[in-house]
């Protein structure tokens, strides 16, 4: 008897699976949207980015269907119609089957979904949203006209009301639908709330800390790293870039959450593509000197390791080519030399010059770029200032554009043939000192210590006089 419950159990399950089907089945009935082309799109971890999974033409009895046997990603979709006017959005999974109807110019109150309850519950809460945001309207209305501290005071606490029962109803709806879709975006959503009590130090003062490390701490709680569906939703990458800004934006910090990140969504496909991609251009296009660091950090531990499986060979070989570009200039590295002819045609070694000061700023710029009219005027005006304060420092300046009368005109249009300027070019490109700096741009600055290594980069003329006297004073705050 056994055996037959378990052969029956087995072939209800082989049968389930046969019957399982991929992709989705769309029936749509629209009132006022007639005869034109629908799109359907998800996202795909903002809000800007939207992709087509298909298109068709809404008759001009107002149904439209789609239909496709590929597998999908769960999440949230989008009808856009012309002009990329959206129309609807509503929640799907793989394998849904199911028919809507709408108004187009009412689509929130008039949706209605057979045989997709998910839908049906997840419009109550679009509904009651749209009644809340009536209601902060008024109170932002409110707070425009309010004449006391205590008439802000009140309108702000009617505000902090609204938003806990936002919350309220978010959370009363995983607790009623706890393996919807709905509610993973809803605890994707949830953050933190800081306890108002402040614990107290050993030594009997307030943790002055505690609210930050708390909501840092805490701030991925309720988010399920292991679910691709949050990407085909708008929420990801805002998330990423809140939690961000908690993080200390020095290498071994940033290197540290983000191998945790990785870590959490490591055997999903969407959600650690995603992370690694967003992450590692974080990385690349921060304006934070040393965070270069961290990118070659991302390239040489995942992309290197074979991690970035979604891109071609030719892609690979892009980001591993800027990061061997980056590496040896990195903060902490010695700066490769550079022998090249200085202005009186004499070879000049950059190896040699920096021996003679405290401190060299090393400047490729373009005498006929626009940036550069300002930037190297204005980085010499800050040299002139540090000399004044006995501070040695000096310019090792290369002119990046082979511009040899023109260059000549602007060092002395701007008063730059001071002894504190080494003017130097490379007509005959003898120097290699591109690839060696990673010259992509003008101006590019470095500043060096006396013994060559790389103390600053991707400064200018606005931080260069902090940076160097924190060099001269570490410990000063």
């Amino acid at each position: 008897m056994k055996k037959i419950i378990l052969l029956l159990a087995i072939a209800f399950t082989f049968s389930n699976a046969i019957n399982a089907k991929d992709g989705y089945k769309l029936k749509l009935k629209i009132n006022n949207f007639t005869d034109s082309m629908l799109y359907l799109c998800h996202y795909y971890g903002k809000g800007v980015t939207v992709y087509k999974d298909d298109s068709a033409r809404v008759g001009k009895d107002g149904i439209l269907k789609m239909e496709s046997t590929k597998p999908i990603v769960g999440g949230i979709y989008i009808l856009l119609g012309p002009n990329k006017v959206n129309v609807l959005e509503f929640l799907m999974q793989n394998g849904d089957d199911f028919e809507i109807s709408f108004d187009k110019n009412e689509p929130v109150k008039t949706a209605k979904f057979n045989t997709s309850a998910e839908n049906s519950n997840f419009y109550l809460y679009q509904n009651y949203l749209s009644g809340l945001s009536d209601k902060f309207q008024k109170i932002n209305a409110d707070l425009a006209t309010a004449k006391t501290k205590a008439d802000t005071a009140k309108i702000d606490e009617r505000s902090k009301l609204l938003s806990k029962e936002m919350i309220n109803y978010r959370r009363k709806f995983v607790a009623d639908y706890p393996k919807s879709l709905a509610s993973m975006i809803f605890n994707a959503l949830e953050e933190p709330e800081v306890p108002e009590k402040i614990p107290n130090l050993a030594n009997g003062r307030k943790d002055s800390n505690f609210a930050y490390n708390f909501y840092k701490s805490n701030y991925w709680n309720k988010f399920n790293f292991q679910d691709d569906r949050i990407i085909y939703t708008p929420m990801y990458e805002k998330k990423l870039e809140d939690y961000f800004k908690l993080v200390i934006s020095v290498p071994d910090s940033f290197n540290k959450e983000a191998d945790a990140i990785l870590k959490k969504t490591k055997g999903t496909t969407e959600l650690s593509k995603y992370s690694l991609w967003w992450l590692t251009r974080y990385a690349e296009s921060s304006k934070i000197m040393g965070m270069d660091q961290s990118f070659v950090y991302m390239v040489e531990n995942y992309y290197m390791k074979g991690e970035a499986k979604w891109l071609d060979s030719a892609s690979l070989s892009k980001y591993i080519k800027r990061a061997m570009d980056i590496a040896p200039n990195m903060i902490g590295q010695t700066a490769a030399d550079i022998r090249i002819p200085d202005i009186n045609e004499n070879m000049s070694s950059l190896a040699d010059f920096v021996k003679k000061c405290s401190y060299t700023l090393l400047i490729f710029y373009d005498p006929t770029c626009g940036h550069c009219k300002k930037e190297i005027p204005s980085c010499d005006s800050v040299v002139r200032e540090l000399r004044k304060k006995k501070i040695d420092i000096k310019i090792f300046g290369i002119e990046n554009a082979q511009e040899d009368e023109k260059w000549k005109a602007f060092i002395k249009e701007h008063n730059l043939n001071q002894d504190y300027w080494l003017h130097l070019h490379d007509p005959n490109h003898i120097g290699n000192y591109r690839s060696k700096f990673d010259v992509f741009s003008n101006p590019i600055l470095y500043l060096l210590d006396k013994n060559g290594k790389i103390v600053g980069k991707r400064i200018d003329h606005s931080n260069l006089s902090g940076l160097v006297e924190h060099l001269e004073n570490p410990k000063k705050k």
